[in-house]
């Protein structure tokens, strides 16, 4: 674990944690032994686990770059998980200086990371609150101090809402933020799907079921799709991560279905 952690009592380190499990599969050192010990289980179970974050974090870069490039200059990114190499304010404020970006998180971890790697970043903060509650993610000081909601936005949804069981009302969620958001902006999304690989989803679905306090849903690509209802749906629609707007074709590989998390970027007209 890296040096700098919040206080252990605001910890739960009996179980493992989704952000910090997806820390290590990413190479970082912000997870504990709990953390890594469930990781290297679910790789044995399915050794392109790794493989698939990569893709997770490289369709993350290239959808902010699609951003960047059609003028947005704000970025609410929920769900942020703890800081890695290629965060959002990392890609958009190199590729357009003065962009501006919020994330949110629960994770006492990815706040104390994301408060110490933002602290002499003043267009960048982290606001301590869960995504399923719009109202106060939406009427944070963070918000209201870096965002201008009456502009356009990129609603950053990546790798989060496979944490939200169907009990929470995610397509719900996800209505309120973009009911928010001003015309011409985007909503991001990326999510846990079985479709690609049923022989091994289903049991990584249920590991995190019986290990952590965050259980997986996966869902379809219809399901994911519906996300996506008044909006309009950027080509090449939802596919799997390495198959949305790829830099270079080599990029997909031949079985772009064995990297299994579904991708797509909708625009609101």
């Amino acid at each position: 674990m890296s040096e700098v952690a919040p206080e252990h009592g605001h910890i739960d380190l009996e179980k493992p944690n989704a952000a910090r499990v997806y820390d290590y599969y990413l190479g970082g050192d912000h997870n504990f032994a709990i953390d890594r010990q469930m990781a290297e289980e679910a790789i044995d179970m399915w050794p392109d686990l790794p493989l698939v974050m990569q893709a997770n974090r490289a369709f993350l870069r290239r959808a902010v770059q699609f951003c960047v490039d059609r003028g947005i200059r704000q970025f609410l990114d929920l769900g942020s998980g703890i800081p890695t190499v290629g965060n959002v304010h990392e890609v958009a404020q190199l590729a357009a200086p003065g962009s501006r970006v919020v994330y949110v998180d629960t994770d006492p971890v990815a706040v104390a990371y994301s408060k110490k790697l933002l602290s002499d970043n003043p267009e960048a903060a982290i606001v301590d609150a869960d995504l399923r509650d719009p109202e106060r993610v939406l009427g944070s000081p963070e918000v209201a101090e870096l965002l201008d909601l009456s502009q356009p936005v990129a609603l950053m949804m990546v790798a989060v809402l496979h944490f939200v069981p169907d009990a929470d009302e995610p397509y719900e969620v996800v209505n309120r933020y973009r009911e928010a958001l001003a015309p011409g902006s985007f909503l991001v999304i990326s999510h846990a799907s079985n479709e690609g690989r049923p022989d091994v989803a289903p049991a990584h679905a249920d590991l995190y079921r019986k290990r952590t306090t965050t259980p997986l849903t996966m869902r379809s690509q219809a399901e994911v799709t519906r996300f996506f209802d008044g909006l309009e749906l950027v080509d090449p629609g939802v596919v799997f991560l390495p198959e949305w707007r790829p830099v270079a074709p080599t990029e997909v590989g031949e079985h772009p279905e064995r990297l299994t998390g579904l991708a797509g970027v909708g625009r609101k007209p």
